[in-house]
């Protein structure tokens, strides 16, 4: 390969571990002059392969890196390495029955740094997070077809996320097929109206699943409120659970609506859920004594690790505001998604709101994201969700 990046010495280290990460100060010289989404051959100081990755020019983490091995065969690499991410998918029977909605691809998680593949009921939504993954498009697309003959449609949402590292250019839409007319993504016998063009993330935030699976089950002749719902994930899987009542909280108005058109996917008697378009703090502070189950789903408060105090300062609010009202006996699901903010970090957060609000609280459940959004053993920052479930006296 004639463009290589060379590291400092004793800066292999981590790649001898596998982890998929070459930063920027790690370089030493690089041969061939690779721009911004080639694909480099990774060599420590003397000379010794340590493996391929995708480069990034004048950002912190220079490679992504796919392959640790001393060849690179391009042409089989994908296929193999697709496969066997949707393997672990079916085998954990995320694509039967009543469950059409799983994550095929995990990033560092599936050994594929800066790539995102959801599956929507024969449909894979694409999100590429570097231009090496966007290069990488054709040999992704011929990789799923391979492995999942059903498919019938490819759409590729990685627009808003390239716009940010300069492609200006980049537009989303189906790059093979197209939506089947009997489309019907549904998430443990749960339906929801997935938005491809405007919606967050894919279209839908597929890592709460078996959490929100966990609040169905306690949510029986309950008054449930969800906080920052979006499009009413949580208040759908209370409402299967047989809720006495459910609101949605959020922002916006669409995302509201959204929960709406779920309400009446479901069947559900849409006189037991109400949307409630507010700022959430604002919200909060007039308390939730009318709410036997509350759940706290915000956004990532803390993108970076330079933004931690602020985020743990937020999520010590909205907890506290939560506890200091919520009815004795009542259940608190409350969650970070904030890759900065570790388990102990957030656990340490909520007991401090609790103390603060001057409540008995006690974990009954410690939750985090499931087995298709796997962890790599050598990349633990990959562990992003984490969340809890209080009993408040």
């Amino acid at each position: 390969m004639d463009k290589v990046i060379y590291l400092k010495p004793r800066k292999e280290d981590s790649l001898l571990r596998q982890h998929p990460w070459v930063f920027s100060g790690a370089v030493k010289r690089m041969e061939g002059q690779p721009v911004t989404g080639d694909l480099v051959q990774v060599c420590a100081n003397k000379g010794r392969t340590l493996g391929f990755g995708h480069f990034s020019a004048n950002t912190s983490i220079a490679v992504r890196m796919l392959s640790f091995e001393s060849e690179f065969q391009e042409d089989t690499w994908w296929s193999e390495r697709i496969a066997n991410a949707v393997e672990v998918r079916k085998s954990l029977g995320l694509m039967q029955g009543d469950n059409s909605i799983c994550r095929l691809i995990h990033a560092e998680g599936d050994g594929m740094s800066g790539l995102i593949v959801d599956y929507y009921d024969r449909v894979a939504v694409i999100q590429t997070h570097s231009l090496g993954m966007h290069l990488s498009l054709d040999c992704i697309v011929v990789g799923l077809k391979a492995a999942l003959p059903e498919l019938q449609g490819i759409y590729d949402k990685s627009a808003k996320v390239l716009r940010k590292s300069g492609k200006t250019d980049a537009e989303d839409g189906f790059i093979h097929g197209a939506l089947p007319e009997d489309w019907e993504p549904t998430e443990r016998g749960r339906k929801f109206y997935i938005d491809l063009e405007q919606g967050q993330k894919t279209g839908f935030f597929i890592d709460q699943r078996e959490n929100r699976t966990l609040l169905q089950k306690l949510s029986a002749g309950k008054r449930v409120l969800n906080v920052f719902s979006y499009t009413g994930g949580f208040s759908i899987a209370a409402m299967q659970g047989g809720a006495a009542s459910v609101a949605s909280l959020d922002s916006s108005r669409r995302a509201l609506d959204l929960a709406e058109e779920a309400v009446g996917l479901n069947d559900f008697d849409a006189a037991t859920h109400e949307s409630i378009e507010a700022d959430a703090l604002g919200y909060l502070k007039n308390g939730v004594s009318d709410y036997d189950v509350v759940v706290l789903d915000p956004p990532a408060f803390a993108k970076s690790a330079s933004a931690r105090h602020a985020a743990v300062q937020g999520y010590k609010r909205i907890n506290q505001r939560t506890l200091e009202t919520i009815k004795p006996g009542g259940i608190l699901f409350t969650f970070s998604c904030s890759q900065a903010v570790d388990d102990r970090l957030f656990t340490h957060t909520v007991i401090a709101a609790a103390i603060q609000a001057r409540r008995n609280v006690r974990i009954l459940h410690r939750l985090h994201q499931p087995p298709d959004h796997p962890v790599s053993a050598f990349h633990p920052e990959g562990s992003y969700l984490k969340g809890l479930v209080l009993r408040v006296d």
